[in-house]
C-alpha cells in the first residue's frame, strides 16, 4: 500500500493502524506527529499576498540559477555564494529609470518581460513583507537605500517608487567628500550585522550620480542543532582530488530527503520550519559542473515536489564563506549589456540621462552547529550619461546549497562550496 503522506510503497497495516515506516505516517507517537508537522510546514505553498508576487518569485529564482551558472564560469574551482533576491531588488530598483531598448533587456535578463513596472513593483513590496518576520528563532531583515550625488536633479517618479514600494532610505552625499565612502560603507556594516563592512570603493563612485544600495541579514537556529562534541576532523575532497582535514559535525534523525542517481539531498530547518537550508551532494561520479547544468526553475521545482521524510545520519562540513564578485561581465552574459556604458537609456532616473557604471555584491555565510548567519550587500552605480530506509549522508567534497523561505519560495541565498575554511 503506498503512504499517502511520503509516497512510499511500503506503507502497511501495523497492529490494526495504517503505519508508513518511513515517515511514520499513521503512528500516534509524539515524535512521528511532531515529524507529520514538520513535514507539512516544510511543504507549505506559496502565501505571499498576490499571484503577481508569486510570479515575480519564480522570476528571481530563475534569475539567480542563470546568475550562479554565468559566476561559476569565472572559476569553478573556487567557492560562489550569491543572494539572488537581494540581486534581483537591486536591479528591479534600477529597473525603474530604464526606457527603450535597456527597459527590455533588463526584463528579459530578469524574467519580468510580460509584467508591467507596476507589478514588478507590487511584486516586491507583497514579497518583502511576506518575508518580515518569518520565525521567532529567525532574524531576517532586507535593507534598501538611494545615495545620490548632491545638486544632481532625479526624476521625482523614480524616486517616489523606490521609496514607496521599497521603502528605501535616501540621502544626498558629495561623493568627492572622503566621509561619502566610509558613510555609505558604515550603513552596509550596520545592516549585515558587521558582516559586510566594505561594498563600496573609490573606484565605484568615480563619476556616479546615484548609488543603490541592498542589504539583508539573515540568522537562524537549527531546529535540531548538532551536538558540538560530535564535531571531529575528518577528510574534504577537493576538486583536484586531493584531501583536507576540516571540522565536520555529524547528527542523526529524521529529515526531508530526497535523491536521484545524480545527487542526494537533505532539508535542515531553522527553527519552526519555514526556512531550511537545503543541501545537494552530487554523486561521486557526477562533477559540480555536471549538477550545475541541471540547476534550473524547472528541475528545482520538480525536486523540491519529491522531498519526502526520512529516518537518516548526515555529516555536515563547518564552513565559513565571504565571496566578492563585480557582476557586469555576469550580466552582460545574461543579456544587460546594454544598460552599461553611454548607450544605456536610464533617462527615468535623473536628467541627461545615466548608465550603470559597477555592480558590485559580496556574501557572507557561516555555518556551524547551532545554525546559520548570512549577509549579503549589492551596490549599483549609476554614472550620469541591475522498511524502514535509511540513508547516510557525509558531505566531504564539493557541494551546493540554499537558503529557502518556504512561505513564499523564494531562494535567500545559494552557492557552491568547493573548499569550506
Amino acid at each position: 500500500m503506498r503512504c499517502p503522506q511520503c509516497g512510499a510503497q511500503t506503507y502497511r497495516n501495523i497492529g490494526g493502524n495504517h503505519v508508513c515506516p518511513r515517515c511514520a505516517y499513521g503512528s500516534s507517537s509524539p515524535n512521528a506527529l511532531m515529524r507529520q508537522g514538520s513535514s507539512q510546514l516544510e511543504r507549505g505553498n506559496l502565501e505571499v499576498a498576490s499571484p503577481v508576487a508569486n510570479r515575480l518569485v519564480a522570476a528571481d529564482n530563475d534569475f539567480g540559477f542563470r546568475l550562479l551558472a554565468e559566476l561559476v564560469k569565472e572559476d569553478s574551482n573556487k567557492n560562489v555564494f550569491v543572494s539572488p533576491s537581494i540581486v534581483a531588488i537591486a536591479l528591479a530598483m534600477t529597473y525603474n529609470g530604464a526606457e527603450g531598448t535597456t527597459k527590455q533587456a533588463m526584463a528579459e535578463t530578469l524574467a519580468v518581460e510580460g509584467m508591467s513596472l507596476q507589478e514588478v513593483n507590487e511584486g516586491n513590496a507583497a514579497l518583502r513583507t511576506a518575508l518580515e518576520s518569518p520565525d521567532p528563532k529567525v532574524q531576517l531583515a532586507i535593507a534598501n537605500s538611494l545615495w545620490g550625488q548632491k545638486d544632481i536633479v532625479f526624476k521625482p517618479d523614480f524616486m517616489q517608487r523606490n521609496t514607496n514600494y521599497y521603502g528605501a532610505k535616501v540621502a544626498s552625499l558629495d561623493f568627492s567628500d572622503p566621509n561619502a565612502l566610509p558613510t555609505i560603507n558604515g550603513w552596509v556594516k550596520e545592516q549585515t550585522n558587521g558582516k559586510i563592512d566594505e561594498l563600496v570603493n573609490e573606484g565605484d563612485l568615480v563619476g556616479a550620480v546615484l548609488v543603490l544600495i541592498n542589504a539583508i541579514h539573515f540568522k537562524g537556529m537549527w531546529r535540531l542543532q548538532f551536538d558540538e562534541g560530535k564535531t571531529k576532523e575528518g577528510p574534504f575532497t577537493l576538486p583536484d582530488g586531493k584531501q583536507k582535514q576540516h571540522p565536520m559535525m555529524q547528527q542523526s534523525g529524521a529529515y526531508r530527503y530526497y535523491e536521484d542517481k545524480n545527487f542526494q539531498a537533505l532539508s535542515l530547518p531553522y527553527g519552526e520550519g519555514r526556512i531550511s537550508m537545503y543541501i545537494f551532494l552530487p554523486a561521486r561520479t557526477v562533477t559540480l559542473g555536471q549538477f550545475q547544468k541541471e540547476l534550473n526553475t524547472k528541475n528545482w521545482e520538480k525536486w523540491m515536489s519529491q522531498f519526502h521524510e526520512m529516518g537518516g545520519d548526515i555529516t555536515l562540513p563547518r564552513f565559513k564563506v565571504e565571496y566578492e564578485a563585480v557582476l557586469a561581465e555576469a550580466l552582460t552574459a545574461l543579456g544587460m549589456g546594454v544598460a552599461f556604458g553611454g548607450g544605456a537609456n536610464l533617462h527615468g532616473i535623473c536628467t541627461g540621462g545615466a548608465f550603470i557604471s559597477a555592480v558590485r555584491h559580496k556574501t557572507f555565510v557561516e555555518v556551524n552547529e547551532e545554525g546559520t548567519e548570512a549577509a549579503a550587500a549589492i551596490a549599483v552605480s549609476i554614472a550620469g550619461e541591475a522498511i524502514v530506509h535509511r540513508f547516510s549522508m557525509t558531505v566531504d567534497r564539493p557541494f551546493f546549497c540554499a537558503i529557502c523561505d518556504s512561505k513564499t519560495g523564494a531562494i535567500l541565498f545559494m552557492g557552491f562550496i568547493v573548499e569550506p575554511s
